[in-house]
């Protein structure tokens, strides 16, 4: 009896491991049901949201892309409607905006890209006149400018300002200042800064393939013609406008240094005014000029100043045959000094603008003899604004 109470027992235990094996098999099969079912929902969820934010949120993003690409260059923060063409023949001849993240040496290298093939695919070539103001700040002749370009198609001109880095130019949308802060750089009087903002100056004009003449103004400049005039007579002419002369005296040939040898020789030192008128070849190889510019960097250090004398060196060395040896910005130098005369409120008069007009002088023009020698003139004051606002309809005719 014993043995089979015993024997009963242990099939009972038996038993009931069996069942408690088989529970926990159960609960294992259960939880990796749960886990596979929850994976399974969880890739469907995210399958279904993916594909309904590919359907609906990929016109934000383009709509995004679009409020912040150039009209032009890509480099604007303006909003367009249209996506841009970046590398579309107008983008490329004619860039709307200035603005770029281009180092000098990388914006010369482009500056100073020329085509082979002359005709302009599929349309025709107006040539502008780049007006490049090199400027301390502020613009106090503006309105006068504004005027100045006022009424006139934009296709026929560009307008570029070098000011100190961080200021802001404050001009209306309309004024065709805007907009035209081309990236600067620090710039010190008698210094080879001053050449290098003339020459990013010019780099940044020849991005626009439209640009053929290229004229360097400071802030104190004005205009002694009307835009036509003005127009006509530089896309007309077969020269460019650089002042080139050799002085004898200590402030010209006393500024040559020796250590240019054998590149530049005492033979082709020249002197001339910085405010200049280019031809697009010209400006081109200005800009593409790496061996002379570094001499003058080097060695033309106060008293020298290599933006009297680097240009008008260059040119007389290699391109003497297009250069007219003259400027056409008038100055007074009549009271001596390191600067010229500068013209205030008072000295304004129709009789002086005229004398500026017919100052008695005749230089060459083209082939011919003219009296019109000069088409811009400085120093003006900002107190000479108003009076010559007032003699912009009459005698300066805009």
């Amino acid at each position: 009896m014993a043995r089979s109470s015993s024997r009963r027992s242990g099939d009972h235990r038996e038993e009931t491991d069996k069942h408690t094996g088989l529970l926990k098999l159960v609960q294992i099969l259960s939880f990796l049901l749960v886990f596979v079912a929850g994976v399974v929902i969880g890739l469907a969820a995210t399958w279904h949201i993916n594909r309904k934010m590919a359907f609906n949120y990929h016109p934000e993003v383009y709509s995004f892309v679009n409020h912040i690409s150039a009209p032009g260059n890509c480099t604007s923060r303006r909003t367009v409607v249209k996506p841009v063409d970046c590398l579309s023949m107008e983008a490329f001849l004619r860039p709307i905006n200035v603005t770029h993240g281009m180092s000098d040496e990388e914006l010369f290298w482009r500056a100073s890209m020329v085509p082979k093939k002359k005709e302009y695919p599929n349309q025709r070539r107006v040539p502008k006149v780049a007006f490049m103001f090199l400027t301390r700040g502020p613009l106090p002749m503006l309105p006068l400018w504004e005027r100045f370009f006022w009424g006139h198609a934009r296709e026929l001109y560009s307008v570029y300002v070098h000011s100190p880095p961080g200021y802001d130019l404050n001009v209306s949308t309309h004024s065709p200042f805007y907009g035209r802060q081309i990236p600067s750089q620090k710039v010190e009087w008698g210094t080879a800064t001053l050449s290098d903002a003339e020459r990013r100056l010019l780099g940044n004009g020849l991005l626009d393939f439209s640009n053929e003449r290229f004229v360097l103004l400071s802030e104190s400049c004005i205009p002694v013609y009307n835009f036509p005039t003005v127009y006509k007579y530089l896309t007309a002419s077969s020269h460019s406008f650089v002042e080139s002369y050799d002085d004898p005296s200590r402030y010209g040939r006393g500024r040559y240094n020796r250590n240019m040898l054998p590149y530049i020789q005492l033979r082709h030192w020249r002197k001339g005014s910085q405010w200049f008128e280019l031809h697009r070849a010209l400006a081109i190889s200005i800009v593409a000029d790496t061996n002379y510019y570094n001499l003058f960097c080097k060695y033309c250090r106060p008293a020298c100043y290599p933006d009297e004398h680097y240009i008008p060196t260059f040119l007389h060395m290699f391109y003497a045959s297009h250069n007219s040896n003259r400027t056409v910005t008038w100055v007074d130098w009549s009271m001596g000094g390191p600067h010229p005369a500068l013209y205030r409120k008072s000295n304004i008069t129709d009789d002086f603008i005229r004398s500026i007009r017919n100052n008695g002088t005749h230089c060459q023009y083209n082939s011919d003899t003219t009296s019109v020698c000069y088409l811009f003139a400085r120093k003006f004051a900002p107190s000479a604004l108003q009076p010559l606002l007032n003699l912009s309809s009459t005698v300066l005719e805009f």
